[in-house]
């Protein structure tokens, strides 16, 4: 029994048996041709008992082994690994039919090669995961094929598996050395540390071409007979907060991932480097009330604490409520502390409804506003208009878009500072806008 639930026909089988059909059919009107059917009948039987026999002679055939990462990075490439080994002493061709969790919606997963005698071999594949949750990977089944090919054996390894697929951890990595480096060529950031821009001492030394004349130490040049300048470095402990919004303005999507999730992910990055910069990173989330709440620390645990907390976020598509956040924030933040918010406004009407809520927010904080530049439009209004219809999409693109920049304009006028980026770009433009603030002293 074991063998017949292993044991797979394949079409070449069924293709040779209906042409000896064919011919047993043909014998009924030449005669001699019933002798050939008869003939090549034994034979195709024969070669297919050889086929068999070269397949389940060795119970142990086919070693295969599949590696999954301990969680999956949302967003991102992640590498799944198959480990193969050929224990037959012929070569073999095989099928390999992963079964992958269903949110990714392939269908059509297959990966054939073939296996010298004796040979190993590794394989990988890539999934890009589009939302956070777990995943749930069934088994891997491998068909052995001979050289004949008229059956298959069927190897069924690694048992079920659920994984949890957190914020981009990768990326995460990514932007990791952003903290120490001085600038970051390729992403176009600002220089992270600019002696005597800052407000914290760190040490005395002598002078070298190119430091600033006014930060010289005249107290120490006249002990030491020589040019001595005071060097400071970036103010430490100090608290930042990401707040995303939760409501049903970031479920837009973009390239599969919606902008809800763009903002988890850089929340993740970018507390990485605030604690790498020795400040407190926190973040809370809110829509119609605040919840996801963790407090400002730097201590051993923190980015542990942020993830779980970034794991568990949900919309709830409702109208954000910018008043509750304000009261909320008065309430609980009462420190000084930088504030990335997450949001999107998409027209200047939206925007106007919560000015208010902004500006009593950057009375007590520094306020950063982060929105998203909405790309599609961007792709309608550069694309060559054909007819009326797609001229009036383009004019209604460009309308949309302009309201944007003028969004900005309009909380730069309020002493607002925000972000309007692509959500591809996010992370990079948030790290970017942070060290430049330390660089500048205004946190």
């Amino acid at each position: 029994m074991k063998v017949l639930k292993s044991l797979y026909i394949n079409h070449l089988f069924f293709y040779i048996l209906m042409g000896i059909g064919g011919l047993f059919f043909l014998s009924f009107f030449v005669k001699w041709m019933f002798d050939v059917a008869v003939i090549l009948f034994v034979l195709y039987l024969l070669v297919t008992v050889i086929d068999i026999f070269a397949l389940y002679y060795n119970k142990n055939g086919i070693e295969t082994v599949r590696e999954l990462p301990d969680r999956l990075s949302n967003g991102d490439e992640n590498i799944i690994q198959i480990s193969l080994k050929n224990n037959y002493p012929i070569p073999v061709f095989l099928e390999i039919i992963d079964e992958i969790p269903f949110q990714f919606q392939k269908r059509d997963f297959l990966i054939q090669l073939r296996l010298a005698e004796n040979e190993k071999k590794v394989i990988k594949y890539s999934l890009r995961p589009t939302e956070r949750g777990e995943y749930f990977f069934g088994k891997l089944n491998v068909y052995v094929k001979s050289s004949i090919r008229l059956v298959s054996k069927r190897y069924v390894s690694a048992e079920n598996s659920y994984i949890a697929t957190y914020p981009s951890f990768i990326q995460l990595r990514k932007y990791d050395m952003m903290a120490f480096s001085n600038q970051m060529l390729g992403y176009g950031l600002k220089r992270i540390r600019r002696i005597g821009q800052t407000m914290e001492f760190e040490q005395i030394k002598e002078y070298v071409q190119g430091d600033d004349m006014r930060i010289i130490n005249w107290k120490a040049t006249s002990k030491k007979n020589s040019l001595m300048v005071n060097q400071y470095q970036d103010e430490k402990s100090q608290p930042v907060y990401q707040v995303i919004d939760t409501g049903r303005s970031m479920q837009m999507p973009f390239l599969g991932l919606s902008l809800l999730d763009y903002a988890i992910n850089a929340t993740l990055a970018f507390s990485n480097i605030v604690l790498k910069k020795y400040d407190k990173a926190g973040m809370f989330t809110f829509s119609k009330k605040t919840g996801n709440y963790v407090a400002a620390d730097r201590r051993a645990g923190q980015m542990h604490k942020l993830m779980e907390s970034l794991y568990r976020i949900e919309t709830d598509f409702l109208e954000s409520d910018f008043s509750r956040l304000y009261v909320d924030m008065k309430q609980t933040v009462t420190q000084r502390s930088l504030i990335m918010l997450y949001t999107n406004f998409e027209t200047m009407d939206a925007l106007r409804r919560q000015l208010s809520y902004l500006k009593g927010i950057a009375k007590n904080h520094l306020l950063i506003v982060v929105f998203f530049d909405n790309t599609e439009l961007n792709r309608l209004i550069t694309k060559h208009a054909k007819n009326v219809q797609e001229v009036y999409d383009k004019a209604i693109a460009e309308k949309l878009s302009f309201e944007k920049r003028l969004i900005v304009q309009e909380l730069k006028q309020h002493g607002i500072q925000s972000i309007l980026t692509q959500p591809e770009n996010l992370t990079m433009d948030t790290i970017n806008k942070y060290l430049e603030l330390k660089a500048r002293g205004m946190i």
